[in-house]
């Protein structure tokens, strides 16, 4: 193999799960024998002096990679729609001709135009992030084609066992499946000089109260709703950290209007997050469906040896990411007095956090660092 062709919905200056799982394998691919291209469709973003415009179709060089950002007129149920992209798309395959194609699902629009284009010769990895579960219709529309992408596919990647075993799609394919967790980077991390000085300060900030942390996008599935109402069941001795922003955040606010105790920090970007992981006692990831596949940031906290409180959901990594009794406590899902009950545990229980918390930085070291990335790759591509 040497070119390569990957397919995410958006790309950095982008920033979410698909997209960091993309950069990541770009940036392995960077010292490998590999000539890589990216196409995606473009959204407005601006991250580290790098932005981006949805409506342009723009051809530009990221972290010295090529990358085709196909302009977007509109979203229908979750996807972007591009004139650009069938064209652009064709070109790529024509003109760069890729011995691999890496195609991050779920991405049903673009599947639509990929699965007639590919040559029957060009290996397919499909990395299965998650399965379409909020859209029923969507899912309906296009179950046949998802039948047709997995059985054209050479290799399909799921980010836990716990995702094969929950996804009819995978079970389905199960012999062609292999597990790649979502990686950490621990340079991402970095607890230097200012982020001590940061930690130091929040425990200041909160001496004698323990110190519970969240952060995610104000969506449906992250749950955030049911940590508020836990936190309406603790006493003064905590406070309640909630970071990230989304079109939840009013509704969340309001809810929590009358607790002195939950403290809105908006958007921290993945530079700030280290002291924050440092600083806390607690790290509450209380999503509540499939569509929190892994749980990037749960697997951060853990490296951060913070013990975690989390939901079981069925079929999701989440409870792969932190095994509850054993780095953490799980609860039945949505059952916000049960997720304050294990709060009050782990807040009375300095020795169960340190042995919770201990076991979790093992787990995130030994399973979900790059290092184990990067092996899991070489071994599936080369």
């Amino acid at each position: 193999m040497n070119r390569l062709l990957q397919i995410p919905n958006y790309f950095y200056p982008h920033i979410g799960g698909i997209e960091q799982v993309a950069r990541d394998i770009a940036d392995f691919l960077r010292e490998a024998p590999v000539e890589q291209k990216i196409i995606c469709f473009n959204e407005d973003a601006v991250d580290g002096g790098l932005s981006c415009r949805r409506g342009e179709t723009v051809c530009e060089t990221v972290d010295g990679l090529d990358v085709t950002r196909c302009g977007c007129f509109a979203k229908a149920v979750s996807q972007s729609l591009s004139v650009s992209y069938p064209a652009q798309l064709k070109r790529l395959l024509r003109e760069f001709k890729p011995d691999t194609v890496v195609f991050h699902y779920p991405n049903p629009f673009v599947a639509s135009f990929l699965l007639p284009a590919l040559p029957a010769d060009t290996r397919l990895i499909v990395w299965w992030h998650l399965d379409i579960t909020k859209q029923k219709r969507l899912k309906k529309l296009f179950h046949n084609q998802t039948l047709r992408l997995l059985q054209r596919a050479d290799t399909v990647v799921a980010t836990s066992p716990n995702y094969i075993e929950g996804s009819p799609y995978l079970r389905a394919v199960q012999k062609k499946c292999r597990v790649v967790p979502n990686c950490i980077r621990p340079e991402r991390l970095q607890m230097d000089d200012a982020a001590r000085q940061k930690a130091g300060e929040l425990r200041q900030k909160y001496a004698g109260k323990i110190i519970c942390f969240a952060v995610g996008r104000h969506v449906p599935y992250k749950g955030l709703e049911y940590l508020v109402r836990a936190s309406a069941q603790l006493d003064e001795g905590y406070v309640v950290l909630i970071g990230g922003e989304g079109p939840l955040t009013a509704r969340l606010k309001k809810l929590a209007a009358r607790d002195d105790k939950i403290e809105f920090l908006g958007r921290i970007s993945p530079a700030e997050l280290a002291p924050y992981y440092s600083a806390c006692d607690i790290f509450c990831f209380p999503s509540i469906t499939k569509n929190e596949a892994f749980g990037i940031a749960l697997a951060e906290a853990m490296y951060f040896a913070k013990p975690a409180v989390t939901f079981t959901i069925p079929g999701s990594g989440v409870n792969y990411v932190s095994i509850g009794g054993e780095s953490g406590i799980e609860v039945p899902n949505g059952d916000a007095g049960a997720f304050a009950a294990a709060i009050k545990q782990l807040g009375a229980d300095a020795p169960l956090r340190y042995r919770y918390g201990e076991n979790a930085q093992k787990r995130a070291a030994g399973l979900f660092l790059y290092e184990a990335f990067s092996a899991h790759l070489k071994e599936m591509l080369f």
